[in-house]
């Protein structure tokens, strides 16, 4: 898996990928939501719920400080309100995708999400390699630090990336915490649209109940159908090391893709503010996170 990411880096930062391959290389996050789904079979559904349950109620307090953390910095560096919200909405819940939900709900400008793309993304290409060297370095257990990397990393391949970096078990768990985080897209895409609405600069929700069913990502639903099943053992013990083999070789492209599609150069020509604001704010939030997981894990002897 760092073998796939760092041919990918490398590739992508000197020769660059050939037009004719890049439909190809944008196919990583199928690949992601497929890994996703049938890692499922390895989970118990009372461990999804158990693990689940502890996850949501730190996404919860992760999510609350991240929209602080990124609104005060947006405000200190004097960066475009709206470019502010989008900044929120990725690093407190799902990089890309929150970002570009998020931005069609509030009618910002295309420059603002360009901007606020970039700064995720370079931010989770930075996460991916320091997380699993100060994880090492404070010698955090797999549970700790699965929770960890699930809460502070933002992108979901990086967060899976960073986990199975630094063990098998630490990246499976590290999908769950994640997947946590995920689901909680509708509602905080909702919770802007509604206050950006407000304020006479989005159109108002009509039906927020189908709002939010559009906004859920579906492979969440698909990941507890695998755990269902394997919980009621549909699967035999040999069908179950299969789909788990099959979870790995789509994980396995999908870290091909996140190298393949990290482009520093590209990065740098977004600015500096949007990046220094994105950059100091996932500092402050993963050092936060840390000492949450810290005090969880000698509350509760994960």
């Amino acid at each position: 898996m760092l073998w796939a990411i760092l041919i990918g880096l490398i590739i992508s930062n000197t020769r660059g990928v050939p037009e004719i391959f890049r439909s190809g290389v944008a196919t990583y996050e199928f690949w992601l939501k497929a890994g996703i789904i049938l890692l499922g079979s390895r989970f118990l559904l009372g461990d999804v719920l158990r693990l689940g349950g502890l996850s949501l109620t730190l996404v919860g307090i992760e999510i609350t400080v991240s929209i602080a953390i990124m609104t005060l910095l947006g405000r200190v560096f004097k960066l475009r309100p709206k470019l502010t919200s989008l900044l929120a909405v990725g690093s407190a819940v799902c990089r890309v995708s929150a970002i570009i939900a998020t931005r069609r709900v509030i009618d910002s400008d295309d420059e603002d999400s360009s901007f606020a793309i970039a700064t995720i993304l370079a931010t989770g290409a930075l996460a991916l390699f320091t997380f699993p060297l100060i994880g090492h370095a404070l010698h955090m257990s797999d549970h700790a630090y699965w929770l960890w990397a699930g809460l502070a990393v933002d992108n979901t391949a990086e967060a899976t990336a960073a986990g199975a970096l630094y063990s098998d078990a630490a990246g499976k768990l590290a999908v769950l915490a994640k997947t946590t985080r995920n689901a909680m897209i509708g509602f905080i895409v909702l919770a802007y649209a509604i206050y950006w609405a407000s304020r006479g600069q989005a159109k108002t929700i009509e039906n927020k109940g189908a709002f939010l069913w559009r906004k859920f990502p579906k492979f969440v639903l698909g990941f507890l159908l695998i755990s269902v099943l394997a919980t009621a053992h549909f699967f035999n013990k040999e069908q179950i090391t299969a789909i788990a083999n099959l979870s790995r070789w789509a994980f396995l492209l999908t870290f091909a893709g996140v190298g393949l599609r990290t482009n520093f150069g590209e990065l740098r020509k977004q600015g500096l503010r949007p990046f220094a604001v994105g950059a100091i704010g996932e500092v402050v939030i993963a050092t936060f996170t840390l000492g949450l997981v810290l005090a969880a894990e000698r509350l509760l002897h994960l």
